[in-house]
């Protein structure tokens, strides 16, 4: 099959699903205004890194303003039948502003990373990895394998991964995912169940825990949700119990996504109650509600509002943070975003009155 006729086929294959969609890539907000789950755009079932097939046509066919004419030649992220790769790059020009200080500016390479599957055995067993190659040394984010049932109704995921908590989102220092810990700079070894069932998901994964050293027994981390998926809207409900020797750390969350016309809501509150710490101060609430208006396809607003109690037996001592960004993806595979984001706490404390300025471009594939 030639490689024009290999496109062909795709995009008949696919142009059911991609009339009811506008554009997918790792945030999701996104998942929210198309109605799909992310396990649709991503290889991983619950969001985050290597696109599938699916994914990387639509980026082609419907994420940018502007798509550049490639003929025959068509990118899906398969070598072969067995292997598949993909990528990230993302670097920014960012200005700071602390109170009476004087502004700072600097560009920096956030991240580079490359992702890669070997289908050992196509649709049922697949060997996953995340390497961030970049900044400074390699890193390993994720190494699993995963087995999925004959209907792909349920797998089972065993290795180095990221836990399943609220949504997955992209920026890595959102308040919601800063008291959890549970993010996708802080990925943990173990095993994941998941079951997939219309429109139901669950995951349940055991994994060692944040505690360290051999001579620690410390238990182990347990990170669960159930999510309920519409075409317009979702919810979802997740826990966590880290055991440590100190004393645990639990965590309960609520998320949920609404689509109303071009304007896709996520919503996420977040409690957490660490026993490691003095009797009262480990207990914290975090929040966020971001919409996202889409303004033409390849063209997003971004407005998100957080909030964080560090500390639910002080008062006065609650954080906010505000953030605007446009997001513009002029062409296949390549996104350029500005943004400005202040944030509001106590007088005492100078970083939490920072005033944040950036321009990144984002490379991926």
């Amino acid at each position: 099959m030639t490689n024009r006729s290999y496109l062909a086929m795709l995009r008949y294959l696919l142009l059911p699903l991609l009339l009811l969609a506008f554009e997918a890539h790792a945030e999701p907000y996104l998942a929210v205004q198309t109605g799909f789950k992310c396990g649709q755009c991503h290889v991983n079932p619950t969001g985050g890194g290597e696109r599938t097939v699916f994914g990387n046509v639509f980026a082609q066919t419907q994420l940018a303003a502007n798509h550049l004419d490639t003929g025959g030649d068509v990118w899906t992220g398969e070598i072969n039948r067995f292997l598949s790769i993909g990528g990230d790059v993302r670097a920014d020009f960012e200005v700071t502003k602390l109170p009476h200080a004087a502004s700072t500016n600097a560009f920096n390479l956030e991240q580079g990373r490359v992702y890669a599957s070997a289908n050992v055995i196509p649709q049922r067993l697949f060997i996953y990895v995340d390497e961030q190659v970049a900044p400074d040394s390699a890193l390993n984010r994720e190494a699993y394998g995963v087995y999925w049932s004959a209907n792909h109704d349920w797998y089972v995921k065993a290795g180095q991964m990221y836990l399943p908590f609220g949504f997955r989102l992209q920026d890595q220092s959102a308040l919601v995912q800063q008291i959890t810990g549970i993010n996708m700079t802080a990925p943990d070894r173990g095993v994941e169940f998941g079951v997939e069932r219309g429109h139901w998901d669950a995951q349940l994964a055991v994994t060692n825990g944040t505690a360290s050293g051999p001579e620690v027994d410390h238990g182990k981390q347990y990170s669960g949700q159930l999510s309920y998926v519409e075409s317009f809207w979702r919810v979802g409900l997740a826990a966590n119990i880290n055991s440590a020797a100190a004393g645990n750390k639990s965590a309960g969350g609520l998320f949920a996504g609404l689509r109303t016309g071009p304007v896709a809501w996520l919503g996420q509150f977040d409690v957490i109650d660490d026993k490691s710490l003095p009797v009262g101060s480990g207990r914290e609430l975090a929040t966020l509600l971001e919409a996202n208006w889409r303004i033409t396809q390849g063209h997003n607003l971004k407005l998100t509002h957080e909030y964080l109690d560090p500390n639910r037996n002080v008062s006065n001592d609650a954080q906010t943070r505000y953030s605007i960004v446009y997001e513009l993806t002029p062409i296949q595979y390549v996104q350029v975003r500005a943004g400005l984001r202040y944030s509001d706490g106590i007088p005492q404390n100078p970083q939490q009155h920072l005033k944040l300025g950036f321009l990144e471009l984002h490379g991926f594939f």
